[in-house]
């Protein structure tokens, strides 16, 4: 029987772990993507290939793309404060323009040339901070543009752009993860994690995480930085 393989989304954090466990357990073996795209540090890159190696991804790699030398996001520009005062009204700062989209091409071309008809990527639409990327109608977009923009696709084999924790709360994406063996230990959420990994404890991505714990009933494992 011919192995299924998917490229799978993997930013070190929360979610793309759990969809990492999810694809694994789909019975899929997984390809995990990375993006170096300017972001204000390195920490989450780090995380994730250790959760790549743990999770049993096949092979991990990390594509580069400025979306810095544009600016205009609180995580790709210096100039721009992370928001620490709770979760904004709209849009936040935190948005980086076309992130989604060029982080999904990077893994439909990944997937053409693995011969992988499947993408995994861990938007949310409940417990998200407001981005216009993490819809279930951009998905359903991007998922009708690949089958059109693509060999595969003009061939008449689908690809499919799986989007697993795209309803669920944090609280449930966390019980699923724990339920899958996810070690949330290793991965990184915060929006300006130190060097070393830990968290600030104060930015949207900390609030949510934290209060998904919270919500499931399970223990917090993440590192917060001494003055939280």
């Amino acid at each position: 029987m011919t192995e299924r393989r998917a490229v799978v989304l993997l930013s070190g954090g929360l979610d793309s772990a759990t969809c990492l466990a999810i694809a694994r357990a789909e019975g899929f073996v997984p390809y995990a993507l990375s993006v170096s795209y300017g972001q204000r540090h390195a920490a989450e890159l780090q995380a994730a290939t250790r959760v790549a190696a743990a999770l049993g991804a096949r092979e991990h790699r990390t594509a580069q793309v400025d979306l810095g030398q544009f600016g205009g996001s609180a995580l790709t520009d210096a100039a721009i404060a992370v928001p620490t005062g709770g979760i904004e009204a709209g849009i936040p700062v935190t948005y980086v323009p076309a992130r989604n989209t060029v982080m999904l091409s990077l893994a439909l071309g990944w997937a053409e040339v693995l011969g992988a008809n499947d993408i995994y990527v861990g938007v949310n639409a409940v417990d998200y901070s407001g981005y216009p990327d993490c819809r279930p109608e951009f998905i359903a977009a991007f998922e009708a543009m690949a089958n059109l923009a693509t060999k595969v696709g003009v061939e008449g084999a689908r690809m499919h752009i799986h989007a697993p924790l795209i309803e669920l709360s944090k609280a449930q994406i966390v019980q699923r993860g724990v339920a899958l063996g996810v070690d949330y230990g290793i991965t990184v959420s915060c929006y300006q994690a130190d060097d070393e990994g830990r968290a600030c404890g104060e930015c949207d991505a900390c609030r949510l995480r934290r209060a998904g714990f919270e919500a499931a009933g399970i223990s917090d494992p993440t590192r917060y930085r001494p003055s939280r």
